[in-house]
């Protein structure tokens, strides 16, 4: 018979794993036919029903390999509904949100796009099986140095990697008919809003302890701005720290 604490313990660990949507190790994932299952499931019970419906942004779903972007002690839960840990305290996003967040930048096989937080690279690799360039920025070395080195592994030549702050974007490459920030900064930099293109689209999730995801659009005549829903980011760190909430 366990003892309470032993008790208490197992019951933590089985309730992790139910909501992770998986009991004990989960699924395995070296076999590529239960791979592709998973991704199948993946996309037609938490992204399909929840509404995206590009078919862009669900053939890009179902074909990346998503647990090739996690550590391996976490690849079992690559396909559940939820973020999961990738080290240095940062997170690869849940499948729905990455999907939604694509699906909103409304990407044409032209786009130009800039990715604020590359983390593993996953959101970068669905955004490159849409856009024609992916200009992504990471401010921990050792994440911008495995996605890299992964992303070039895949065969990805239309994703452009830089270390660094992303605070202020990437002026050189700009204007961005997309942008996408995927950490939370206090407010949005005004920098990345005037590397934006006339007709592009930003999509971040803004605060600091409770953050929305907001969505501006540009026209000729300035910018437009809506909430689309309430959302929870690693915050983005570097200069936006300093940003004040309002």
């Amino acid at each position: 018979m366990m003892s309470g604490r032993r008790f208490a313990a197992f019951l933590f660990a089985l309730s992790v794993a139910i909501t992770a949507g998986y009991c004990h190790a989960g699924p395995r994932l070296d076999d590529p036919e239960e791979q592709r299952s998973q991704r199948l499931r993946m996309v037609r019970t938490q992204i399909e029903a929840r509404g995206v419906s590009d078919p862009a942004v669900l053939h890009a779903m179902r074909k990346i390999k998503r647990h090739l972007f996690m550590p391996p002690r976490y690849r079992a839960y690559a396909y559940a509904d939820s973020p999961q840990p990738i080290g240095k305290k940062q997170t690869i996003s849940q499948p729905y949100i990455v999907a939604a967040m694509t699906e909103a930048l409304k990407l044409k096989p032209n786009a130009r796009v800039l990715e604020i937080g590359t983390g593993s690279g996953y959101q970068a690799a669905v955004l490159a099986e849409i856009a024609k360039e992916v200009y992504s920025i990471e401010i921990v070395p050792q994440l911008a140095k495995r996605a890299k080195a992964l992303l070039k592994r895949l065969g990805y030549k239309n994703i452009f990697l830089r270390t660094g702050d992303g605070y202020r974007g990437w002026p050189k490459k700009a204007p961005f008919d997309a942008i996408i920030l995927t950490a939370a900064p206090p407010r949005i930099p005004s920098p990345l809003i005037k590397q934006l293109a006339v007709g592009g689209i930003l999509i971040a999730p803004i605060g600091r302890h409770y953050q929305r995801l907001v969505l501006l659009r540009r026209n000729r005549k300035g910018i437009v701005q809506e909430t689309l829903l309430n959302v929870r980011f690693v915050p983005m760190t570097g200069e936006a720290q300093r940003l004040p909430d309002k």
